[in-house]
């Protein structure tokens, strides 16, 4: 097993006023050589946007971008006509492909949102754009482990890579284990919220570890734990 360990307070970081951002990877002004990416994941930002501001129209391609609310609710609107407020609880894909103009803002006026941004690269380059979103409630992954992105479930949000998203919510003394979908992967995870052990290394709220080389991952809930984990490819197919 290898493993990479990045602590909150090692993350790249950007206040703009309207929003203040905490970069896992390289990001804009945010710039590390060791911290580009984790195989096909290449972007993990943690964003918190002011009561009814956002990013206003910007163009992507050949990414899969993956946002999820963790408190609050996001105003999304695209190229393609597409109109949706993303909830907490939800899981937003958008699959970029040969090309599409989006923009994401606060839906409300009187609070903030909280949410992660992620990117993935894909797969397979210039497929047709695709956006999808669903509900996942919170008492669907209470003290087990819930996949809301895949390439393979069609309980998930699909995904162009083979990559699983898979989310937690644990109480204190909870264990549980992870089974990679291929073995060739690797696992980030992040922690969303309190403390976890995950084979042997203790991380607190807001760290990431990079895992490769293992098959399995062991978690142990040192507190009640919101966690993330990111399954991908460690090379670009």
């Amino acid at each position: 097993m290898k493993t990479i360990l990045h602590k909150a307070n090692t993350r790249g970081h950007a206040n703009h006023g309207w929003l203040n951002s905490y970069h896992t990877f390289s990001f804009a002004g945010y710039h590390e050589s060791s911290r580009m990416n984790f195989g096909v994941l290449r972007v993990l930002n943690d964003d918190t946007v002011a009561a009814g501001m956002g990013f206003g129209k910007h163009p992507h391609d050949n990414m899969e971008i993956v946002s999820i609310p963790l408190n609050g609710d996001l105003e999304h609107n695209d190229s393609t006509g597409r109109n949706e407020i993303i909830k907490q609880g939800d899981v937003q894909i958008m699959s970029a492909g040969s090309g599409i103009t989006h923009s994401e803002k606060n839906a409300n006026h009187n609070k903030e949102v909280k949410f992660l941004q992620i990117w993935v690269m894909p797969a397979k380059r210039n497929i047709e754009s695709r956006y999808e979103q669903k509900s996942f409630p919170a008492e669907g992954r209470m003290n087990k482990l819930q996949t809301v992105v895949a390439p393979n479930n069609a309980e998930a949000v699909w995904i162009n890579q083979n990559a699983w998203f898979t989310l937690g919510n644990f109480d204190n003394g909870v264990a549980s284990t992870y089974s990679l979908n291929k073995p060739e992967n690797g696992v980030y995870a992040f922690v969303i919220k309190g403390d976890v052990t995950i084979n042997g290394i203790a991380l607190n709220e807001r760290d990431g570890l990079g895992v490769t080389e293992t098959e399995t991952l062991n978690i142990i809930a040192d507190n009640n734990t919101e966690l993330l984990l990111i399954e991908v490819p460690m090379k670009l197919s």
